[in-house]
């Protein structure tokens, strides 16, 4: 119980920092998109679930990401090529073009809404499964100034693929390893029905 409590302080202390403003050009940003359109549509609203949907997530998350590509902190077979000659600044005005966008919202399967619901709010306090809305928010928004993904309207499948790749390890860009810390206690079922809880959340 301290644990969650720790975390959830945390996680308040990063929220109340000041965000940076964005250094990118969101114009310049969509004229260098058109190569992550196949992936992500033009928008960012992916319609493969298995490629995240980047419409409206924050920008200091988006361009995170992008440098974690680029240096092998974050891999990915299809990621490693795309941004391979991307400069900062290209990143940057990514980050903004695709912050900028209005991401399209989703459906949860009902069945899994319940125990979803209930990891995402309350976590699991019989193994030590903090709540995601901690760190990410009570409607999903994420934390820019932290730089924790909004999760409202992702794919589920893309939820799944992540957190299991933090419960395997696979994934090690984690600030402090929380997510693989909290991934490590998620078992099968809960993974399903929080990704599908997340996919919903309004």
């Amino acid at each position: 119980m301290k644990k969650l409590v720790a975390i959830a302080a945390i996680c308040a202390l990063l929220g109340s920092a000041t965000a940076a403003l964005a250094a990118g050009d969101a114009t310049a940003g969509k004229a260098k998109s058109a190569v992550c359109a196949a992936c992500h549509n033009p928008d960012g609203n992916s319609t493969n679930p298995t490629y995240p949907k980047l419409a409206g997530q924050s920008a200091d998350y988006l361009n995170k990401q992008l440098t974690e590509f680029k240096s092998g902190a974050r891999v990915n077979a299809i990621m490693v090529g795309m941004v391979a000659t991307l400069t900062p600044q290209d990143m940057e005005d990514l980050a903004a073009y695709f912050a900028s966008q209005q991401i399209a919202r989703d459906t949860a399967d009902p069945a899994l809404v319940p125990a979803g619901e209930a990891l995402f709010r309350g976590g699991n306090l019989t193994t030590g499964v903090s709540a995601c809305m901690a760190c990410h928010g009570v409607a999903g928004a994420g934390n820019p100034a932290a730089k924790f993904p909004a999760l409202a309207g992702q794919h589920a499948a893309y939820v799944e693929t992540q957190l299991k790749a933090f419960r395997a390890m696979e994934r090690t860009n984690d600030a402090g390893q929380m997510m693989r810390g909290v991934a490590a206690k998620l078992t099968d079922p809960e993974i399903k029905a929080v990704a599908s809880y997340i996919q919903g959340l309004q």
